[in-house]
This record gives C-alpha cells, structure tokens and sequence, in this order.
C-alpha cells in the first residue's frame, strides 16, 4: 500500500511543529539560564531584600499574620497550591498515561513517565544541594517539609503541566486545541507558584527558579518526544 501523499494541511502542520521546536529550544536555553543566574543571586544573599518586599506586600500592612484580600481569597490560594501538590500532580500524571495508552501510544506513555519521574529527582536533589531556610518573615500558610529553594510545587507544576500538556498536543492537529492545551498548562503553573508566594513558603526567587528550571526540563522532554515522533519511536 502506498503511502498517501503530502497534503497542505501536512505542510502547514509540519512548518508549525518546525516553529514549536524552535521556541523549545529557546525556552531551554533561557530557563536554564534563568535558573543558574538566580541561583548564584540566591547564594550571594543578594535577593534577600526584594524577597522581603515582596512577601510583605502580600501581608496587610502592620500585620504580617493576614495575607490581603478576604478570607476567600487566602482559601483559593490554598486550593491553587494545592494543584501543584504530589497527590494532584500524581493523579494528572496517571491520567495523562492512561489517556496515551488508551490511544495506543504506549512508548509514549513511558516516555511521560520517564519526564516527569526525572524531574522529581531533579528537584529533590536541587533542593538537596541548596538547602535554603524557608521564609521566616511570616506565617507559613501550608504545612511545609523540605527545604526552600527551588520551590518544589513550582518546578514540578511546570513540569507536569507543560511536559503533559506538550505530549497531549502533540497528538492533535487542530492549532486551536494545542493552543488552548498550553496556555491551560501556564495557567496552572503560574497560580501554583503565586500561591506559595501568597501563603508565605517560598520567597519569591524560589518561585521563579522552580519556573525557569521547570519550563527548561519541559522543553528539553518535549524537544526529545519530538525527535522519538519524526523518527517514529513515539508510537
């Protein structure tokens, strides 16, 4: 049986997959980058200042026990932190595999596992190696075990989300759905990392390490998946 052959539709996808990659890359290099310039900030003690700038404007003035806004406020933002958790992260991960086996994407499937599994250990042994004090300039919000940077509900939300909203993409076509798949991933990571910030257990810096080390991992797993599915071990 012959292959069928190349349609518009085909080139238009493979241009924008080409372009996908491209910003990959891009997004490795600056995260990683991103990450090792923080870290040294971090460990010269020069971000210590505006970590506690901004922690406080997160506190009524005068009252570093009450985060601002009302209390519904303070009780989404346990709900938001709670999505970069280990059990919820867990149970996305199970999903994402289970979503690629049903579809018959089994090497894919341990692929995500693979991705996300290494970035756990990542971010275990970052925080390992630093071992950076939580912030005791305010009430923690949430209860809290290890040490401070890289934040890791931050890192591992990025990871999860964009490694398994990256992999989903990749099995549809349709630009609009791929689209509203990342910009779902963001949208998580993001209020994950602002929760921490807003529940005082991370200083801010943590926060942006666990983005920056978290998004590189993303897209170096994502730049490798693309490369298994050219060459056609992705199935």
């Amino acid at each position: 049986m012959n292959p069928r052959p190349p349609t518009p539709a085909d080139a238009t996808q493979g241009r924008a997959l080409q372009r996908f990659t491209w910003v990959a890359v891009a997004i490795l290099v600056l995260g990683t980058l991103a990450f090792i310039g923080i870290a040294d900030e971090v460990t010269e003690g020069d971000t210590l200042h505006l970590d506690e700038r901004i922690l406080l404007a997160m506190r009524v003035p005068g009252d570093v026990h009450q985060p601002i806004g009302p209390a519904w406020v303070e009780e989404a933002f346990r709900d938001f932190t709670g999505l970069g958790g280990v059990g919820v992260l867990g149970l996305l991960t199970l999903a994402t595999l289970g979503y690629l086996w049903l579809r018959g994407m089994r090497r894919a499937a341990l692929y995500v596992l693979l991705a996300i599994g290494g970035g756990l250990l990542m971010s275990l042994a970052l925080k390992a190696g630093f071992q950076r004090p939580r912030p005791d300039l305010v009430p923690h919000g949430a209860m809290v075990a290890t040490a401070s940077f890289p934040s890791g509900h931050s890192m591992l939300s990025a990871i999860v989300y964009l490694t398994g909203g990256a992999m989903l993409a990749l099995v549809h076509e349709r630009r609009a759905v791929r689209i509203y798949l990342t910009v779902c991933a963001l949208l998580c990571t993001v209020l994950v990392g602002v929760s921490r910030v807003y529940l005082g257990v991370h200083w801010p810096t943590d926060v942006l390490a666990g983005w920056a080390g978290g998004a590189a991992w993303a897209a170096l797993c994502w730049i490798i998946a693309r490369w298994l599915q050219v060459h056609g071990r992705f199935d």
